[in-house]
């Protein structure tokens, strides 16, 4: 809850600094979203490679776990396609874009802000990293908040396709407490990890 507030509050000091002009000129360098996105991929593959409990989930992988995935990532882009329909003044592309950040909202903020840079101006560009960065902050909230109603209603399956990619960091507690089995863990882990990796292609195939 801390760690989403102060993401809150670096975007409208963000913004307050944009306002008034007094900024850095290094800061408006187009190369800097791509310096940080490298930055973070390089961090999630350390991230990846130090778990200790690796080897044990790899050896758990079975096929039935990659359709818990596959169905988040169908039924956020059916849903984010409905959300067309009031943000109707955005191309369908690019809202589809926002939705594939699954609530990575780091990651898919500044993908979305480097390739929309290119082809629709850093003005346009910015509006559409915001409302990615806004609406995954709101599903890990969600998420957060909702964690055990979600697993009374669905099952642990509800609960860690609605985290996203947060159900293998921030939701994974939340998740274990309200479904009360330690089973969770490794599908959490996998269910997340499978969705960061689509993510790039996802938004790339969207914002080409």
């Amino acid at each position: 809850m801390k760690h989403n507030l102060s993401l809150l509050l670096a975007l409208v000091g963000g913004i307050g600094v944009g306002i008034s002009g007094i900024s850095p000129a290094w800061l408006h360098n187009t190369s800097l979203p791509m310096i940080v996105l490298s930055a973070l991929i390089i961090q999630v593959g350390i991230g990846v490679g130090a778990m200790h409990d690796l080897g044990t989930m790899l050896r758990s992988i079975n096929l039935k776990m990659f359709l818990l995935p596959a169905c988040t990532i169908v039924g956020t882009l059916l849903f984010t396609a409905l959300a067309f329909l009031i943000f109707s003044n955005h191309h369908l592309s690019d809202i589809m874009a926002i939705g594939s950040g699954f609530g990575y909202y780091s990651l898919s903020s500044v993908l979305i802000a480097q390739m929309k840079t290119i082809t629709v101006g850093a003005t346009e560009a910015t509006q559409l990293a915001t409302i990615a960065l806004l609406a995954n902050i709101a599903r890990e909230l969600l998420s957060l908040f909702g964690c055990r109603y979600i697993a009374h209603k669905g099952g642990g399956l509800a609960a860690i396709s609605t985290a996203g990619i947060s159900s293998m960091d921030v939701c994974l507690p939340s998740i274990l407490n309200a479904t009360g089995d330690k089973r969770v863990i490794p599908v959490a882990v996998f269910h997340g990890l499978m969705l960061e990796m689509s993510i790039p292609m996802l938004i790339a195939l969207f914002c080409a």
